[in-house]
């Protein structure tokens, strides 16, 4: 069994490449998915964010009429109050503890599988205390990185869903995403941490041979440590 933690900034395009590295039969478990699942009605979760969040007097509407969590306005409410960290103290450990749970259901039927979680935030969890040691759980990391000016136009484009946008509307995600990147730590940072580094600054095409080659490598590892674990 091998563990990988693939990470990138906001606009890098890290889930472009982890559905490569799936089509390829790598098991793939996203973060940001597993999170909006903890934080639907009924979850512990989401019971603790509105516990927590509505002792605050400016705090937006935290549920919709459907009583589902208004995530883009607490996402827009943590980061402008800077209480991000609130919500991750929150949110973190639920979400690792149930990364575990899964990773180790993929291992007992496949002992031999290649387990890759896609988490922007693996060193910044790490770092602020939120995930003690998350970094250290992988035996390899991958950084996906961009150029920054890319990263904020697919942000925005993601966001605006192709919508045509006013010049406030278009300055106002903009200013969201650079704020949403200052949150995180530089990929200067990271790449000193992280065993692979893609540069994503080009098409889909241009990511294959990477992933190929990063996988190659992985396969080599898993293939070594079942060798090693052999009597």
């Amino acid at each position: 069994m091998l563990r990988v933690g693939l990470t990138g900034g906001l606009g890098s395009g890290k889930s472009t490449v982890a559905r490569l590295f799936a089509r390829e039969g790598v098991e793939i478990l996203e973060a940001d998915c597993i999170g909006r699942e903890l934080m639907q009605p009924g979850q512990p979760a989401y019971t603790e964010i509105l516990r927590f969040f509505r002792q605050y007097p400016d705090a937006p509407q935290l549920t919709l009429p459907d009583g589902q969590l208004n995530r883009p306005a607490l996402a827009r409410y943590v980061f402008s109050t800077g209480r991000l960290m609130d919500l991750s103290s929150i949110v973190h450990p639920a979400v690792i503890a149930e990364q575990e749970r899964r990773m180790s259901e993929i291992f007992r039927g496949k002992p031999d599988a290649i387990v890759m979680v896609e988490s922007a935030l693996i060193f910044e969890a790490d770092r602020a205390g939120t995930a003690p040691g998350l970094s250290n759980r992988f035996h390899r990391l991958i950084l996906v990185t961009a150029p920054e000016a890319l990263r904020i136009a697919r942000f925005v484009a993601r966001v605006s869903g192709g919508r045509v946008l006013s010049p406030q509307e278009r300055s106002a995600l903009e200013e969201d995403a650079r704020q949403r990147t200052r949150m995180q730590i530089p990929d200067a940072d990271k790449r000193a941490f992280c065993h692979y580094v893609i540069e994503n600054s080009g098409t889909i095409q241009a990511l294959e041979q990477p992933v190929r080659n990063i996988l190659a490598d992985l396969k080599t590892l898993e293939q070594a440590a079942v060798s090693q674990a052999k009597p």
